[in-house]
């Protein structure tokens, strides 16, 4: 389906990163794992998609970084041959009550989920209207749609992250480049396996589907809409009925 293809997958060392890397090479892909901080990890899931029969490399990036966003994917362009698909999927949470939250705490989670995704976008974007094709999926949440207590920083990252996926649409639909979102309710992650025992009951409570999503219900999501040539400018929600 995406034989030959090179994707670039932020965050892709664990977690919904790590199952959106894996889907993409099971399909056929080639894989830039982008990280942080874990390189073993990072290997680990470059090593898991080598062994599907595809190339995978890891690469160190603080994404909130311009220039370092640029230099990554220079390289990655450079070492696998081009850029087909670019996934953003970089995140942290800094949760806290509006009342208690710093200046910092709001900064630094807005740098790196959104200001992130458009460092990447700004430097992908002009190869792919270049060759006149691509895809770019971008890892929303739920919690930009409807908003979340304690979560007012990640909120409105997520929220301007859909803004920001329907306006790259409209800009390089000419050039045949999509742009999209999915936007993940409550995932098994350890982002989620942090939370209270209390709050995994009360979100699962609320979910019409009575449980949490895997990464792979992610996983699966992003690579319907790295295949998908005629969408552009959705926000695919994938929450199990939480929000209706």
């Amino acid at each position: 389906m995406l034989n030959g293809q090179i994707a670039l997958v932020t965050g892709g060392s664990r977690g919904i990163g790590r199952a959106v890397a894996l889907a993409l090479a099971g399909a056929g892909a080639n894989i830039a794992v982008i990280y942080a901080g874990n390189a073993d990890a990072a290997q680990q899931t470059a090593d898991d998609c080598i062994a599907l029969g595809v190339q995978a490399k890891i690469y160190a990036c603080d994404v909130s970084d311009f220039d370092a966003a640029g230099h990554v994917t220079e390289r990655v362009i450079a070492e696998l041959g081009g850029l087909d698909i670019l996934v953003n999927n970089a995140g942290i949470t800094r949760d806290k009550l509006i009342l208690r939250m710093s200046e910092e705490d709001f900064d630094r989670v807005l740098d790196v989920n959104l200001k992130g995704a458009f460092n990447l976008i700004r430097h992908a974007s002009g190869p792919m209207v270049k060759r006149r094709g691509g895809r770019i999926v971008n890892i929303s949440s739920v919690a930009g749609l409807m908003g979340n207590a304690g979560q007012a920083n990640y909120s409105a990252a997520k929220a301007g992250l859909i803004g920001l996926t329907k306006s790259v649409a409209r800009e390089l639909a000419p050039r045949g480049v999509t742009c999209n979102a999915v936007a993940p309710g409550f995932i098994e992650t350890d982002m989620t396996g942090a939370l209270s025992d209390t709050i995994k009951e009360a979100a699962v409570g609320a979910i019409p589907l009575g449980r949490m999503g895997s990464p792979d219900d992610i996983a699966r999501a992003v690579l319907f809409l790295a295949s998908a040539p005629y969408v552009t400018g959705e926000v695919l929600k994938v929450d199990g009925g939480l929000y209706i």
